[in-house]
């Protein structure tokens, strides 16, 4: 069974070049899923690339089968690595790298 994400509130903010969008991802009878399988599934359902997205927060509370989170679409990969902070981008680049690593081990 995989998991479901809806969006719960979507808002523009053209100052900052991006979309501000609250989400609900079900995971029923599974774990939480991880930051990186919840930026690809956003970036899917909303046909952008995944350098663009921006998990801010993700919220899982206990004997719930979903968590809240919060994420920002940017224009462009470039305004996203202009605006936000170091850290937060830093958090989305080395996840990604691990990841990739790991995939191509064949383990």
């Amino acid at each position: 069974m995989s998991s479901e994400l809806e969006i719960t509130n979507e808002s523009e903010n053209l100052l900052l070049s991006r979309k501000q969008i609250q989400f609900k991802i079900f995971h029923r009878s599974m774990a939480t899923p991880s930051r990186t399988d919840v930026r690809k599934k956003l970036a899917a359902q909303l046909n952008v690339e995944l350098d663009r997205v921006i998990i801010v927060r993700l919220i899982s509370k206990y004997g719930h089968e979903y968590t809240e989170g919060f994420a920002r679409v940017y224009e462009t990969a470039e305004k996203a690595v202009q605006i936000e902070r170091a850290h937060i981008i830093k958090r989305h680049v080395v996840k990604a790298k691990k990841e990739e690593k790991t995939e191509g081990s064949g383990e």
